[in-house]
């Protein structure tokens, strides 16, 4: 059954990853013969700006003008071209409150990721961080508020229609409101309906006739479907997005090997069912065996009746709309754009700094104390944290600084602090929230570097940069210094 009507291969529904970063044969080879048109990249597949052009154009080559070739370029901690100019992470966006600058900076994401032959970015996130608990949105969502999610990440995302790349909002109907990560177990959000109106769902509806394609997210909403995650439930993609509100963008899936889903149900009857629910095409990560099974196991479905053919023309077609509008290109990143998109960033960064609780920059003359970690690694999904050496430059300025750095910040004894007159400044450069272990930590001064919500654990006077790109640290340094102010709203409640 692998071609009806008019060549259809299950293969054109697959979004797959590679290994490595050049496109060795048998991969090229295996794209080829399942005719598989969409690519997803990871840091993995990312070496030099010119590596990643090369891999880029020979994707292009084997998959087709019509390929599709996709990344997670958020912003924050969650960029995958590091190379590019750093966006501010959503929420330092929503800090910021400036819907025009929001849109300036999805359009230089898009001239960036242009250059180097992406099409197709899975951002922005339209999750309401309105969970302090949440392990995996956090900064990455825009405000704990509906209406301004809808105000600056439609205006990312219009930006980066403008500049020519598919953006895919996520994680529907919304991840915002879990303490789980669905990397690693099965979130539940026990809301009803009416509840998730009101909140969760109103960004997707109120962008669904901009966004050009929808990202799933492995949560049970049980109130709605109690059996299956939403990417896998017709209940939610079926009946809500396609019928009820009409969308006729497409709707990928949120990676399938995501323990959330690859422990339940497997690859293959994941694949699917995701088809069946409403989705159009399945991100199968893996290597070549898994992925080949996951293209199999649609073969069989549509040989069997199981899938229909109308469901695999449609799929295709809006598959085929997507990578028609927004065609690989490889333009190129004239140096005098790139150096203005990159000062962009960093006033965009320093617009986002806040500070709570009355926290004051400390005179340069004043002796200081800084605990932070020493080191902080990927988690797979976000980027390695800021190192204590950079932390250790924020304090460049400064005369008389005592520096200490922890395998592990949690670890972190206060009681062992010496009163001797240094001010005490924690920067907290990790992403887990402390859950306790700052308990009676009182610094003089937190500088919260990634996790805003670590601002509710230690009750200090504090700064939030939101993240910890470049432009980030440059506009907390400035404020240490005395050469800027942190004037922005946090968009959540600290």
């Amino acid at each position: 059954m692998s071609d009806f009507h008019s060549g259809f291969h299950p293969g054109q529904l697959v979004m797959v990853d590679i290994q490595g970063k050049s496109l060795d044969f048998a991969t090229a080879e295996f794209l080829r013969v399942n005719k598989v048109r969409a690519v997803c990249l990871f840091r993995k597949n990312l070496g030099t700006e010119a590596e990643v052009k090369q891999l880029t154009a020979d994707l292009r080559n084997v998959m087709g003008p019509q390929a599709l070739i996709g990344l997670d370029q958020e912003g924050g901690s969650v960029v995958r071209a590091t190379f590019l100019p750093q966006a501010p992470s959503a929420m330092a966006l929503g800090a910021a409150g400036d819907a025009a600058l929001s849109e300036q900076v999805g359009a230089a994401v898009a001239r960036g990721l242009r250059s180097i032959g992406i099409n197709w970015n899975f951002a922005p996130v339209l999750d309401i961080n309105n969970n302090p608990a949440n392990p995996v949105i956090a900064e990455r969502s825009f405000s704990e508020d509906a209406d301004e999610v809808t105000r600056l990440a439609g205006a990312w995302m219009r930006g980066s229609l403008a500049e020519g790349v598919a953006c895919c909002v996520k994680h529907f109907p919304g991840h915002g409101d879990t303490h789980v990560d669905s990397h690693l177990a099965l979130p539940t959000v026990d809301k009803s309906r009416a509840e998730l109106d009101a909140l969760e769902l109103r960004p997707f509806k109120d962008l669904r006739d901009e966004a050009p394609a929808v990202m799933t997210a492995h949560i049970v909403y049980p109130q709605i479907d109690p059996e299956h995650p939403a990417t896998l439930s017709t209940k939610i993609l079926g009946d809500i997005l396609r019928r009820e509100w009409g969308y006729e963008g497409v709707v990928i899936t949120d990676a399938l090997m995501m323990k959330a889903i690859y422990e339940r149900y497997g690859y293959a009857r994941a694949a699917v069912m995701a088809i069946q629910a409403g989705a159009d095409m399945i991100l199968a990560q893996g290597d070549l065996q898994e992925q080949a099974a996951a293209i199999q196991a649609l073969h069989e479905a549509f040989a069997k009746g199981e899938l229909t053919a109308e469901q695999g023309q449609r799929a295709r077609a809006r598959l085929d709309a997507l990578a028609n509008a927004y065609p690989v290109r490889h333009d190129d990143y004239e140096f005098e754009q790139r150096q203005l998109d990159d000062q962009l960033m960093r006033a965009a960064w320093s617009a986002g700094l806040a500070a709570l609780h009355g926290a004051q920059a400390p005179a340069l003359d004043r002796p200081l104390r800084v605990y932070t970690q020493a080191s902080v690694d990927s988690d797979g999904v976000s980027e390695a944290g800021p190192s204590g050496q950079l932390v250790r430059g924020l304090f460049a300025g400064f005369g008389d600084v005592e520096f200490v750095a922890l395998d592990s910040i949690d670890a972190l004894d206060w009681a062992q602090v010496p009163l001797d007159g240094r001010l005490n400044v924690l920067a907290s450069n990790h992403r887990a929230r402390y859950n306790g272990a700052a308990a009676g930590w009182q610094p003089d001064l937190h500088l919260v570097l990634w996790n805003p919500f670590q601002a509710l654990d230690v009750k200090a006077p504090t700064v939030v940069t939101w993240g910890y790109a470049e432009g980030a640290l440059a506009g907390l340094q400035a404020w240490l210094e005395g050469r800027a102010q942190a004037t922005a709203q946090s968009p959540v409640s600290l």
